[in-house]
C-alpha cells in the first residue's frame, strides 16, 4: 500500500474549456495501465468544449447540476449521485448549470480526447431533460 503525493490543483485551459474550471488528478495509471480519475470543479455556466474520448467517458456527479450534452441531442440534466457514460467516439460536453457550481468525478481510459469547437450559447441553453420534475421527485 503506498499513499500517492497529491499533484496541485491546474486551472483548466480556455482552449478546451469555457469559464473557470479545475481539476484535481485522482489517478493517472502507469503501464500497463490505462485508467484516469479526475475531479473536476466547475464554475456556474462553465463548461467543456465538445469533445469525444477514444474509449468513452464516465461521469459521477458528486455536487451541483450538471449540463451534459451528446451532438444532436437534448441537454440531459444531472444531479449528485447520477452516473452518466458516454461511449467511445461520442462527441459531447459537460459542465455547469448557468446558476450552480457543480464538481464531477471523471473517468476515463487513456489521452485519446478529440476537442472540438466550442459550445454557443444557444447549444449551451438549449432544451434539457431529465431534471428532477423527470423522476417524479
Amino acid at each position: 500500500m503506498e499513499l500517492l503525493p497529491k499533484p496541485p490543483t491546474m486551472k483548466l485551459p480556455e482552449k478546451w474549456f469555457t469559464g473557470d474550471a479545475w481539476a484535481d488528478v485522482i489517478y493517472r495509471g502507469e503501464e500497463p495501465s490505462r485508467a484516469r480519475a479526475n475531479a473536476v470543479r466547475f464554475a456556474p455556466g462553465a463548461r467543456t468544449a465538445w469533445h469525444s474520448h477514444g474509449l468513452g467517458q464516465t461521469l459521477y456527479i458528486v455536487e451541483g447540476i450538471a449540463l451534459i450534452q451528446s451532438r444532436g441531442g437534448d441537454i440531459l440534466e444531472a444531479h449528485p449521485g447520477d452516473v452518466v457514460w458516454t461511449p467511445p467516439g461520442e462527441e459531447h460536453w459537460h459542465g455547469a448549470a448557468p446558476d450552480h457550481f457543480m464538481v464531477h468525478i471523471a473517468l476515463w481510459e487513456t489521452d485519446e480526447v478529440d476537442w472540438l469547437d466550442h459550445v454557443t450559447e444557444a447549444e449551451y441553453t438549449g432544451p434539457r431533460r431529465g431534471g428532477r420534475a423527470d423522476r417524479g421527485a
